[in-house]
């Protein structure tokens, strides 16, 4: 496999592209002090000219603590302090905003916990070259996970099928989180209209890019399940995923629907009269 191997979901090869600009790495923590400085050491030396963010939900482990650490001997390595734990989405549009605001041309989401690999993000960075939004698919040819229990592997897959099939999206793994966006997409994607969480947050970005019109292309993965610290995943962010999901669909076919209808209702316009010789000219 090599860099260029990318699943595309939007076919646009005519376009013209522009440089990447640098590059931001957003790693949300909260309760990741066994993880934090090794993730980072990885991002950097996987990446050398990446620059890194930490935003930290105040993790009452020390997190940001050990992240302060890590900022205070490199100057790619910055800390964004949160005042509590607001969820994954929150702290991803925290530090989307903070990454827009001081110039980066790519935003990268990326966990703490090892699961998205940096030695990996080369792959994304050279697919979005060529596109707005790249997204690390575990469910494309040549991406897979490690570790996981069939039981967890069932819940990812479902949920992107049926996020798919109820959104009408050409993308295999749209819960992922190990993505990379140009500054120009996400400008585009109304960020501030974006209140979901967890696993419905990535649905509802993605979503929108597609929806806009994003050149969106997938790159495989491998996906790892952490070895330590726990997982963020709940029950409440299952169920918030499904009601907003089912919600977005049942809304964009209601809509549909209503748009064939008004169509059909509008009484035909008669034929418009023949123009003056002056109007003719006058348009020409």
């Amino acid at each position: 496999m090599n860099d260029g191997d990318v699943t595309s979901v939007a076919q646009d090869r005519g376009r013209q592209f522009g440089p990447l600009g640098k590059a931001l790495v957003i790693i949300p923590t909260y309760n990741e002090a066994e993880n934090i400085k090794t993730i980072v050491g990885r991002v950097r030396k996987a990446v050398p000219e990446a620059h890194v963010l930490v935003a930290d939900d105040n993790s009452p482990d020390g997190t940001g603590k050990l992240a302060d650490e890590l900022a205070a001997e490199d100057d790619q390595v910055q800390v964004l302090h949160r005042k509590g734990k607001e969820g994954l989405g929150a702290a991803y549009l925290a530090g989307f905003r903070w990454g827009i605001d001081h110039g980066y041309g790519v935003l990268i989401e990326m966990d703490a916990d090892g699961s998205h690999q940096p030695e990996e993000l080369p792959r994304l960075l050279t697919a979005l070259k060529g596109a707005d939004l790249v997204l690390g698919s575990r469910w494309v040819p040549g991406g897979r996970v490690v570790n996981w229990p069939r039981s967890r592997e069932f819940i990812s897959r479902g949920g992107s099928l049926y996020s798919r099939l109820a959104l009408d999206l050409p993308l295999r793994d749209i819960t992922g989180g190990y993505r990379a966006f140009r500054r120009e997409t996400l400008e585009g994607l109304g960020l501030d209209e974006v209140a979901s969480q967890g696993y419905c947050f990535q649905v509802d970005l993605a979503r929108r890019a597609v929806k806009a019109g994003f050149h969106v292309v997938e790159v495989p993965i491998t996906f790892v399940e952490r070895e330590h610290g726990d997982s963020k995943m709940s029950r409440d962010i299952l169920v918030e995923a499904l009601w907003r999901v089912t919600a977005w669909g049942v809304g964009e076919r209601v809509g549909k629907i209503a748009g064939r209808g008004s169509r059909q209702e509008q009484p035909q316009s008669p034929a418009p009269a023949p123009a003056s010789p002056e109007q003719s000219h006058g348009n020409g």
